[in-house]
């Protein structure tokens, strides 16, 4: 489907009685970590401080990094991880995970860190009033990549998602790989042989598989399962899903086991069935205690390509052997597997399967649930940052004005994933005022010089007859002669 070539950016529509007010941030294309308040005013650029992702902390620090490691090199490499304060200067830093000797380039430690990383104190990385993430003191979990051999995969070199854990002082202090726990995944004969002879291969740092291709880890934190005597979980487990692979899976951090899972395939329990196929995945994770929803798992489900299994007309290789066009964000409960609330085209106003391509990010994207109940989802491919209810009233849109130049997203304002948190965090800034912004009515609404509403001329056609069709839609059909037949 097309879209169109000019399209409103900043924040479009804002119900201030019913949105969550805060401030938002996000990796802004070719800028920085940029901090936004609700009427999309910038309010602060940590300029070239990129982020994959950026996450603020209580009183002003950002989260991100100082550059990517060459893609001749790495796939989606950060050189380090590091911590600023509101002007910018550096008060922690991480990159001793891997000494790196790149051809060309001068050698130097790594952190090699993608895609997430929790700070102690926040199981997510986001906002709930029960937990409040260390600002000065305590350890990081990051998810980092490791260059790995494990023929009972692949003979190809594999690119690990490992999951290690630091101390304030950069000592590694835990690390689990999930090559070693394949056997525990889930995987079918069909699925086997196709990640054997491709693990997802791609040409860039050398050649390499990107199996798993994970993109979210955080802990659990304090829930009521645990409480309840549910021991898979201890607040100290992980849950992280994989993009190639279809899995969102919880693991141990005492025992490394895989304690609980979901895929990759969605046809083997009725529970799982009813769910549907999740594909892609983004951002799961246990909503926070002190937030509506908490102890259920939050996903967006971006839908697009992912998974191995048998070949079919889109998969010839069974590679990529699920697709979807569209997105969902999904609310689940974790032990009886009932999905609890969704947003999907159906709830975003949208005609399944006509239109509902116009909720679709096949890649990137995430969830935040808020402390009213709302959730904040990134539709990342479009730049589109949107807060909807309970009950999926749109009441704040805002589009990212910020376009990449140039390479593989060259024309894109994709965001990866922001983050809205409360305007106390953020001490340096006087509380803004609030303004109400009303959604534009595009049937009614032409740029400055086309008619703005009614017709130059309108003239009544005869011959117009109304017919019906068996989905009782209308059909208009105009005839030059009224004896034709429909």
């Amino acid at each position: 489907m097309g879209h169109p070539t000019i399209h409103p950016t900043g924040t479009t529509i804002y119900n201030t009685e019913k949105a969550y007010g805060g401030y938002t941030i996000y990796q802004a294309a070719g800028q920085g970590a940029l901090l936004i308040d609700m009427n999309g005013k910038e309010v602060q650029l940590w300029e070239g401080l990129s982020g994959f992702p950026n996450k603020i902390l209580p009183g002003g620090y950002v989260l991100g990094s100082r550059g990517q490691r060459s893609a001749k090199h790495g796939i989606q490499d950060e050189v380090d991880l590091v911590q600023v304060d509101w002007e910018g200067n550096v008060v922690w830093s991480f990159d001793k995970n891997e000494y790196v000797e790149d051809p060309g380039e001068a050698p130097r430690w790594m952190a090699r860190q993608h895609h997430d990383y929790q700070r102690q104190g926040s199981s997510t990385g986001y906002f709930s009033p029960d937990q409040t993430p260390e600002t000065n003191k305590g350890n990081t979990l990051i998810l980092t990549h490791e260059n790995v051999i494990n023929t009972e995969i692949s003979e190809k070199v594999l690119l690990d998602d490992k999951i290690i854990e630091v101390d304030w002082d950069g000592n590694i202090v835990w690390e689990w790989r999930p090559n070693e726990h394949f056997e525990e995944m889930g995987f079918g004969e069909a699925a086997k042989n196709i990640l054997y002879r491709d693990p997802n291969y791609r040409p860039s740092g050398g050649g390499m598989g990107d199996w798993l291709h994970i993109n979210t880890m955080s802990t659990l934190g304090k829930n009521k399962w645990y409480e309840e005597g549910d021991e898979r979980f201890h607040p100290d487990n992980i849950i992280w899903d994989s993009r190639e692979s279809n899995i969102v899976a919880i693991i141990s951090k005492e025992t490394g086991k895989i304690v609980w899972r979901l895929g990759p395939d969605y046809d083997s329990s009725e529970e799982l069935k009813k769910i549907g196929w999740i594909i892609g995945p983004h951002h799961a994770h246990m909503i926070p205690n002190g937030l509506p929803g908490a102890g259920n798992i939050l996903i967006y489900d971006n839908g697009g390509w992912g998974g191995y299994g048998a070949p079919n007309p889109t998969a010839p290789t069974g590679r990529m052997n699920a697709k979807r066009d569209y997105s969902r964000v999904l609310e689940i409960n974790p032990v009886t597997l009932e999905v609890i609330w969704q947003y999907t085209p159906g709830e975003a106003g949208f005609i399944t399967p006509l239109d509902s391509y116009r909720f679709y990010s096949p890649f990137v994207s995430s969830a935040q649930r808020l402390p009213n109940g709302n959730t904040l989802i990134t539709e990342g491919s479009d730049g589109r940052l949107m807060e909807v209810t309970n009950d999926h009233q749109l009441v704040w849109e805002y589009i990212s004005p910020y376009f990449f130049k140039g390479g593989s997203l060259d024309k894109m304002n994709m965001v990866y994933r922001a983050y809205r948190v409360p305007y106390s965090w953020i001490p340096q800034l006087e509380e803004p005022k609030e303004t109400k912004i009303e959604p534009i009515d595009v049937t009614t609404f032409r740029v400055p010089g086309a008619a703005q509403s009614g017709f130059e001329r309108k003239v009544k056609v005869d011959g117009i007859i109304e017919a019906k069709g068996e989905d009782d839609e209308a059909l208009f059909c105009v005839i030059s002669d009224t004896d034709s037949k429909i």
